[in-house]
């Protein structure tokens, strides 16, 4: 989201989201609260008109809060309205925000329900192996983003590549992400989802290149050092690469550190080019 009014919105949703979901006993229901969602902003993406009403800053919070009830009370669980309220009753720099933002919280909601099972970790590194083979697979990348596709047929594609190497959490969220109509790209959106389990720890991602397995004492080291870096916990996710021929690199958000061999070699090329 571009506009700090929206971020500072979601930032005070997400914060209701614990509040909400501890009420469930079992990640069962948490999943069943985040697909509710999702189906939400399904309905809304159809409804320009219902949308614009939801995120018109003009009406007063309640009068927005109030609308979002009455329109959805007898449709989904007391927990999904509850949040849908307190979403609509934020100030959107845009409807779409809104939408996003929905579907930020159905994410949160599963990476929750993973969390309390004790399959946070597993999940991130579930994730973290399919964004590695989309890097390596254009063509199913390309597939996985083909807007033109009907949504059922990306999910099939995905089905069809994971088969039974996930858990219902991941495969969850790997299918929302391939048939959302507000994702243009599925590396992005599962980028995305891993700062967004990141964050439930209070933690940066680093994602780090190699073209060999690194140690757990190199793992610990890079951590630490990363960490005094940016001033924050950095959680670290490897893959493997032989194409770096050797040294690191490394991706924190938006910046990448490159100090791979094979990037020492191709800067050479261009200066001997020129």
């Amino acid at each position: 989201m571009k506009h700090a009014a929206s971020r500072q919105a979601l930032a005070t949703l997400r914060g209701r989201v614990d509040g909400v979901t501890g009420r469930f006993s079992t990640a069962q229901g948490m999943t069943g609260l985040a697909q509710e969602l999702y189906d939400v902003v399904d309905l809304l993406i159809t409804q320009p008109r219902l949308r614009r009403m939801l995120a018109d800053p003009t009406t007063p919070a309640e009068g927005r809060a109030d609308l979002a009830g009455g329109l959805f009370d007898d449709k989904i669980g007391a927990s999904a309205v509850q949040l849908l309220r307190a979403a609509v009753a934020q100030r959107w720099s845009s409807p779409w925000d809104l939408l996003d933002a929905l579907e930020t919280t159905a994410d949160d909601v599963l990476f929750g329900a993973a969390e309390q099972d004790g399959l946070l970790d597993e999940v991130e590194d579930e994730l973290f192996r399919f964004e590695r083979v989309l890097s390596t697979e254009s063509r199913l990348t390309t597939a996985l983003d083909d807007a033109s596709a009907v949504a059922e047929r990306r999910v099939k594609l995905v089905r069809d590549v994971v088969g039974d190497k996930v858990g219902p959490i991941t495969l969850m969220l790997l299918e929302h992400a391939v048939a959302s109509r507000r994702k243009h790209s599925v590396t992005l959106a599962i980028d995305d989802l891993l700062e967004l389990a990141a964050a439930r720890r209070n933690r940066s991602m680093a994602r780090v290149v190699s073209a060999v397995e690194l140690t757990g004492q190199q793992v610990s080291r890079l951590a630490a050092a990363l960490s005094d870096m940016y001033g924050r916990e950095i959680n670290i996710r490897a893959a493997i690469d032989p194409g770096v021929r050797g040294g690191l690199v490394i991706r924190v958000g938006d910046e990448v550190i490159d100090g791979s061999i094979a990037a020492r070699l191709a800067s050479a090329r261009a200066a001997l080019a020129n």
